[in-house]
């Protein structure tokens, strides 16, 4: 038993990252019961997170390491909205306390292991027609092995302006686009088209053509689902919001 558990010990250390979360059934491909984990958590070798997730103690918890393992247990989760906008650079002139927008097809809550490290809120939204596996405009960030999931400006953009009039105040929506001078004009084009959210299509050449943000003028409205001639009329607390096609 001791030449087993110092085996397995020997293994948690060099194959397990510090700061990155596992789940029991990580711990069994290395050899690791639940029993033996459970020992570990007892002689300070393993730090129990939550129900069946463990960490190596004395580091603090990755949050790329975090968002990958929530990444196989919610369908489609990817950061996205205005987290996304802000790791892309497109932000507003005040720095303001950041809460990690997450996004995903499933229903569900995030952990508190999770949350209780990483201020966030976790929104099931199906702005586009897609499947969870292959989401739009979706891909590890900056291309990095490991890194999360996280949505192109282009779409998070879209994922934000989606939320006004419910939690995303308008003012702010209007300074975000005004600030999204550097969007292709081809990629948001794909991703409008494959929107299923005529608000947010309406919502995002309206406040482009407010702002004069140069790429609206490359993009063809006509072709793009805008729903009907009539406006698109919907009361906020910030007042009646009104959308023309």
């Amino acid at each position: 038993m001791t030449t087993t558990t110092e085996s397995s010990l020997k293994k948690l250390h060099t194959r397990l990252a510090p700061g990155a979360p596992v789940t029991m059934h990580d711990l069994a491909a290395l050899g690791i019961s639940a029993d033996l984990a459970g020992y570990y958590v007892r002689a300070g070798w393993l730090l129990r997170l939550g129900r069946g997730v463990y960490t190596r103690p004395g580091t603090p918890l990755d949050l790329h390491a975090s968002l990958a393992l929530l990444e196989r247990q919610l369908d489609g989760l990817h950061v996205g909205g205005k987290t996304a906008l802000d790791w892309w650079g497109v932000r507003q002139y005040v720095v303001q306390e950041s809460v990690l927008q997450l996004y995903g097809w499933s229903v569900g809550r995030l952990p508190e292991w999770f949350s209780s490290r990483f201020p966030s809120e976790y929104r099931r939204k199906r702005l586009f027609r897609e499947e969870p596996a292959t989401l739009l405009h979706v891909a590890p960030l900056e291309g990095r092995n490991g890194a999360p999931r996280v949505s192109s400006p282009e779409r998070a953009l879209l994922e934000m302006l989606s939320e006004v009039g419910v939690r995303q105040p308008l003012q702010e929506a209007r300074e975000l686009v005004e600030g999204s001078y550097s969007l292709r004009a081809d990629v948001l084009g794909d991703l409008l088209l494959h929107c299923s959210s005529v608000k947010t299509v309406r919502l995002c050449l309206q406040l482009a053509r407010e702002v004069s943000i140069p790429w609206v003028a490359k993009l063809d409205a006509r072709s793009l689902p805008t729903g009907s001639a009539r406006p698109w009329v919907s009361r906020t607390v910030e007042g009646l919001l009104v959308l023309k096609a």
